[in-house]
Formats: structure tokens, C-alpha cells, sequence
């Protein structure tokens, strides 16, 4: 897939750190309880911590207990895009951004978590940067 924001490897490393790079260039995971956007109650956007694209906003967020940052929907359906993930024995939806392609989690459905869409956005906390509003 072709990206508005595209970078050589060399160039995504001198930008990230060492972990933003495993996580988002390298479809790593955080590990659970790791960053303070998990229960971070700040109204904020939340954007994509490789490129500045704006993903969630944080009346979408909410505390699923986790261990990662959680939202029920996206900002807008095209700032993401969704890759069916059978990593690890299961089928998940990965979660990237539509921007730069960088990996940000992985989307559930189906829960039963008391939101609109029932749906609940996984997102590592260092794929992102919050931006107060």
C-alpha cells in the first residue's frame, strides 16, 4: 500500500525511538499497564506518534482494564485502516494508520463493553501522542 507519508527504515529509526520503532514500524507490543494514556482522563486528540495524523479523540476513550490505551471508534473511518492479523493462533483486526502505515493495535468487536459501537480500539500508548484540546 502506497502512503502519504513515506520514509526509508534509516529514516524511521532516527526519528523514533528505539521502542516506537518495534511498535510502530515493527508491529511490537507495549507492555500491558505500561503508559499513563491507559487512564489519562485529559479531553485531548490523540495522534499518531510516527506521522501527527489525528486518530482518536478522547470522548471516545475508555477504561476497558486493559492495559492499553482504549477507544471505541476512531476519529474518522479513513484515518485508520484494518489488516486481518493470524498472528498467534487467532484472527484479530490489526489497527494502522492510514497515513504511514505504522502499527497501532488491534481492534476487537463483540465484547459487550457498554459503548456505541461495542467495538474496543487496543491501541499501544507509545503509538500515540495526545494532544490537549
Amino acid at each position: 500500500m502506497t502512503y502519504s507519508v513515506e520514509k526509508t527504515e534509516d529514516e524511521w529509526k532516527a526519528t523514533l525511538s528505539a521502542e516506537e520503532y518495534r511498535v510502530l514500524r515493527q508491529a511490537g507490543t507495549e507492555r500491558p499497564f505500561s503508559h499513563s494514556y491507559e487512564t489519562d482522563e485529559t479531553k485531548a486528540v490523540y495522534e499518531c506518534r510516527a506521522c501527527g495524523s489525528e486518530l482518536f479523540r478522547s470522548d471516545t476513550k475508555f477504561d476497558a482494564h486493559c492495559g492499553w490505551p482504549a477507544f471505541y471508534a476512531p476519529l474518522a473511518e479513513d484515518r485508520v485502516e484494518y489488516i486481518e492479523d493470524r498472528s498467534f493462533g487467532s484472527v484479530r483486526t490489526e489497527v494502522r494508520c492510514a497515513n504511514c502505515g505504522s502499527h497501532l493495535g488491534h481492534m476487537f468487536q463483540g465484547e459487550g463493553f457498554p459503548t456505541p459501537t461495542d467495538q474496543r480500539y487496543c491501541i499501544n500508548g507509545i503509538a500515540l501522542r495526545q494532544r490537549p484540546d
